[in-house]
Protein backbone atom coordinates (compact mmCIF):
# COMPACT_ATOMS: atom_id res chain seq x y z
CA UNK A 1 0.00 0.00 0.00
CA UNK A 2 1.81 3.10 -1.20
CA UNK A 3 0.77 6.40 0.34
CA UNK A 4 2.69 9.62 0.65
CA UNK A 5 2.29 9.60 4.44
CA UNK A 6 4.02 6.21 4.68
CA UNK A 7 7.59 7.13 3.84
CA UNK A 8 9.88 4.17 3.18
CA UNK A 9 13.63 4.61 3.55
CA UNK A 10 16.59 2.26 3.50
CA UNK A 11 19.23 2.22 6.18
CA UNK A 12 21.29 3.28 4.32
CA UNK A 13 20.06 1.42 1.24
CA UNK A 14 18.55 -1.87 2.49
CA UNK A 15 14.94 -2.65 3.39
CA UNK A 16 13.54 -5.58 5.39
CA UNK A 17 10.88 -7.60 3.62
CA UNK A 18 8.61 -10.55 4.28
CA UNK A 19 7.99 -13.86 2.55
CA UNK A 20 4.41 -14.99 1.99
CA UNK A 21 3.11 -18.53 1.60
CA UNK A 22 -0.16 -19.00 -0.25
CA UNK A 23 -2.95 -21.48 0.45
CA UNK A 24 -4.53 -23.61 -2.31
CA UNK A 25 -7.02 -21.87 -4.57
CA UNK A 26 -10.58 -21.30 -3.38
CA UNK A 27 -11.71 -23.99 -5.82
CA UNK A 28 -9.71 -26.60 -3.91
CA UNK A 29 -10.12 -25.20 -0.39
CA UNK A 30 -13.18 -22.91 -0.17
CA UNK A 31 -12.94 -20.42 2.68
CA UNK A 32 -14.64 -17.32 3.98
CA UNK A 33 -13.05 -13.95 4.71
CA UNK A 34 -14.68 -12.45 7.80
CA UNK A 35 -14.16 -8.95 9.20
CA UNK A 36 -12.41 -8.90 12.56
CA UNK A 37 -14.80 -7.43 15.19
CA UNK A 38 -11.76 -5.58 16.53
CA UNK A 39 -10.74 -4.16 13.17
CA UNK A 40 -8.55 -1.09 13.57
CA UNK A 41 -9.54 2.29 12.14
CA UNK A 42 -7.58 2.94 8.96
CA UNK A 43 -8.17 6.67 8.75
CA UNK A 44 -7.06 9.75 10.61
CA UNK A 45 -10.56 11.14 11.19
CA UNK A 46 -12.31 8.55 13.34
CA UNK A 47 -12.07 5.51 15.62
CA UNK A 48 -13.79 2.14 15.73
CA UNK A 49 -16.22 1.51 18.58
CA UNK A 50 -13.89 -0.87 20.42
CA UNK A 51 -11.25 1.87 20.55
CA UNK A 52 -13.52 4.17 22.58
CA UNK A 53 -15.92 1.79 24.35
CA UNK A 54 -14.35 -0.54 26.96
CA UNK A 55 -17.64 -2.49 27.11
CA UNK A 56 -17.60 -3.21 23.38
CA UNK A 57 -17.30 -6.97 23.95
CA UNK A 58 -20.82 -7.02 25.40
CA UNK A 59 -22.06 -5.96 21.97
CA UNK A 60 -20.00 -8.60 20.16
CA UNK A 61 -21.34 -11.34 22.44
CA UNK A 62 -24.86 -10.62 21.17
CA UNK A 63 -23.91 -11.16 17.52
CA UNK A 64 -23.92 -14.58 15.86
CA UNK A 65 -21.65 -16.57 15.68
CA UNK A 66 -19.85 -14.98 18.65
CA UNK A 67 -22.94 -15.55 20.80
CA UNK A 68 -23.05 -19.36 20.78
CA UNK A 69 -19.76 -20.86 19.62
CA UNK A 70 -16.05 -20.96 20.39
CA UNK A 71 -15.46 -18.19 17.85
CA UNK A 72 -14.90 -15.49 20.46
CA UNK A 73 -12.33 -17.62 22.28
CA UNK A 74 -10.59 -18.17 18.95
CA UNK A 75 -10.57 -14.41 18.36
CA UNK A 76 -8.85 -13.98 21.74
CA UNK A 77 -6.26 -16.60 20.72
CA UNK A 78 -5.67 -14.70 17.49
CA UNK A 79 -5.27 -11.41 19.36
CA UNK A 80 -2.66 -12.94 21.66
CA UNK A 81 -0.77 -14.27 18.65
CA UNK A 82 -0.91 -10.85 16.99
CA UNK A 83 0.26 -9.11 20.15
CA UNK A 84 3.24 -11.41 20.50
CA UNK A 85 4.38 -10.66 16.95
CA UNK A 86 3.32 -7.00 17.05
CA UNK A 87 0.78 -7.24 14.21
CA UNK A 88 -1.73 -4.38 14.27
CA UNK A 89 -3.19 -5.20 10.85
CA UNK A 90 -5.70 -8.00 11.55
CA UNK A 91 -8.62 -6.53 9.62
CA UNK A 92 -10.00 -9.91 8.50
CA UNK A 93 -9.61 -13.58 9.33
CA UNK A 94 -10.48 -16.60 7.22
CA UNK A 95 -12.07 -20.00 7.81
CA UNK A 96 -12.38 -23.12 5.70
CA UNK A 97 -16.07 -23.58 4.90
CA UNK A 98 -15.72 -27.36 5.23
CA UNK A 99 -15.57 -27.16 9.03
CA UNK A 100 -18.55 -24.86 9.58
CA UNK A 101 -18.93 -22.13 12.18
CA UNK A 102 -16.85 -23.92 14.82
CA UNK A 103 -13.82 -24.41 12.58
CA UNK A 104 -10.42 -22.93 13.31
CA UNK A 105 -9.35 -19.45 12.27
CA UNK A 106 -6.70 -19.00 9.60
CA UNK A 107 -4.08 -16.46 10.66
CA UNK A 108 -3.30 -15.15 7.19
CA UNK A 109 -1.49 -11.97 6.23
CA UNK A 110 1.03 -11.46 9.05
CA UNK A 111 3.29 -9.22 7.00
CA UNK A 112 3.00 -6.32 9.47
CA UNK A 113 4.34 -8.50 12.28
CA UNK A 114 7.78 -8.17 13.88
CA UNK A 115 8.13 -4.49 13.10
CA UNK A 116 9.27 -2.47 16.12
CA UNK A 117 10.73 -4.83 18.68
CA UNK A 118 10.93 -2.01 21.25
CA UNK A 119 7.21 -1.18 21.17
CA UNK A 120 4.42 -3.29 22.69
CA UNK A 121 1.06 -2.25 21.23
CA UNK A 122 -1.29 -3.07 24.10
CA UNK A 123 -4.39 -2.20 22.07
CA UNK A 124 -3.91 -5.43 20.08
CA UNK A 125 -4.96 -7.28 23.25
CA UNK A 126 -8.37 -5.56 23.33
CA UNK A 127 -10.32 -8.82 22.72
CA UNK A 128 -8.65 -10.35 25.78
CA UNK A 129 -8.82 -7.32 28.05
CA UNK A 130 -12.39 -6.36 27.07
CA UNK A 131 -13.90 -9.87 27.01
CA UNK A 132 -11.81 -11.27 29.87
CA UNK A 133 -11.92 -14.83 28.60
CA UNK A 134 -9.28 -17.31 27.47
CA UNK A 135 -9.06 -21.04 26.77
CA UNK A 136 -7.51 -23.03 29.58
CA UNK A 137 -5.21 -24.80 27.14
CA UNK A 138 -4.04 -21.45 25.77
CA UNK A 139 -3.33 -20.16 29.28
CA UNK A 140 -1.47 -23.33 30.25
CA UNK A 141 0.67 -23.13 27.12
CA UNK A 142 1.51 -19.48 27.78
CA UNK A 143 2.38 -20.21 31.39
CA UNK A 144 4.62 -23.05 30.29
CA UNK A 145 6.40 -20.82 27.77
CA UNK A 146 7.09 -18.36 30.58
CA UNK A 147 9.03 -20.97 32.58
CA UNK A 148 12.84 -20.79 32.34
CA UNK A 149 13.22 -24.26 30.84
CA UNK A 150 10.66 -23.62 28.09
CA UNK A 151 11.12 -19.87 27.55
CA UNK A 152 9.33 -18.69 24.41
CA UNK A 153 12.39 -16.92 22.99
CA UNK A 154 14.50 -20.06 23.44
CA UNK A 155 11.86 -22.29 21.82
CA UNK A 156 11.55 -19.90 18.88
CA UNK A 157 15.32 -19.52 18.52
CA UNK A 158 15.82 -23.28 18.43
CA UNK A 159 12.96 -23.79 15.99
CA UNK A 160 14.16 -21.09 13.59
CA UNK A 161 17.67 -22.53 13.48
CA UNK A 162 16.24 -25.23 11.23
CA UNK A 163 15.00 -22.65 8.73
CA UNK A 164 17.04 -22.15 5.52
CA UNK A 165 16.81 -18.39 6.17
CA UNK A 166 18.06 -18.68 9.77
CA UNK A 167 18.19 -16.78 12.02
CA UNK A 168 14.99 -15.17 10.59
CA UNK A 169 14.35 -13.07 13.73
CA UNK A 170 16.88 -10.80 15.36
CA UNK A 171 17.70 -11.26 19.04
CA UNK A 172 15.74 -8.12 20.11
CA UNK A 173 12.63 -9.56 18.44
CA UNK A 174 13.09 -12.86 20.25
CA UNK A 175 13.48 -11.13 23.60
CA UNK A 176 10.40 -9.03 22.84
CA UNK A 177 8.38 -12.26 22.75
CA UNK A 178 9.26 -12.98 26.38
CA UNK A 179 8.40 -9.42 27.42
CA UNK A 180 5.07 -9.46 25.62
CA UNK A 181 4.21 -12.88 27.00
CA UNK A 182 4.50 -11.46 30.51
CA UNK A 183 2.13 -8.65 29.50
CA UNK A 184 -0.41 -11.21 28.23
CA UNK A 185 -0.23 -13.15 31.48
CA UNK A 186 -0.58 -9.90 33.38
CA UNK A 187 -3.76 -9.06 31.44
CA UNK A 188 -5.19 -12.51 32.20
CA UNK A 189 -4.26 -12.10 35.86
CA UNK A 190 -6.05 -8.76 36.03
CA UNK A 191 -9.18 -10.34 34.55
CA UNK A 192 -9.04 -13.19 37.06
CA UNK A 193 -8.63 -10.75 39.94
CA UNK A 194 -11.73 -8.89 38.74
CA UNK A 195 -14.08 -11.71 37.68
CA UNK A 196 -12.61 -14.91 39.11
CA UNK A 197 -10.85 -17.78 37.38
CA UNK A 198 -14.05 -19.80 36.83
CA UNK A 199 -15.50 -16.96 34.75
CA UNK A 200 -12.36 -16.02 32.83
CA UNK A 201 -10.76 -19.39 32.02
CA UNK A 202 -12.82 -21.58 29.68
CA UNK A 203 -12.24 -25.27 30.31
CA UNK A 204 -11.16 -27.50 27.45
CA UNK A 205 -9.58 -30.91 27.30
CA UNK A 206 -5.78 -30.87 27.43
CA UNK A 207 -3.93 -31.22 30.72
CA UNK A 208 -0.78 -29.35 31.80
CA UNK A 209 1.16 -32.62 31.45
CA UNK A 210 0.10 -32.86 27.82
CA UNK A 211 1.43 -29.37 27.11
CA UNK A 212 4.72 -30.11 28.84
CA UNK A 213 5.11 -33.41 26.97
CA UNK A 214 4.51 -31.71 23.63
CA UNK A 215 7.14 -29.06 24.18
CA UNK A 216 9.58 -31.57 25.64
CA UNK A 217 9.56 -33.84 22.56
Amino acid sequence: MCKTEYAVCGSPHLLEGSLSAFLPSLNLAPRLSIPNPWIRSYSFDGKEEWEVNPLYCNTVREIYPYSNSNRLLNIVDMAIFDFLIGNMDRHHYEMFTKFGDDGFLLHLDNARGFGRHSHDEISILAPLSQCCMIKRTTLLRLQLLAEPEFRLSDVMRESLLQDPLAPVLTEPHLLALDRRLQLVLGAVGKCIDTFGEATVVANDTQSPAAHRAKLGT
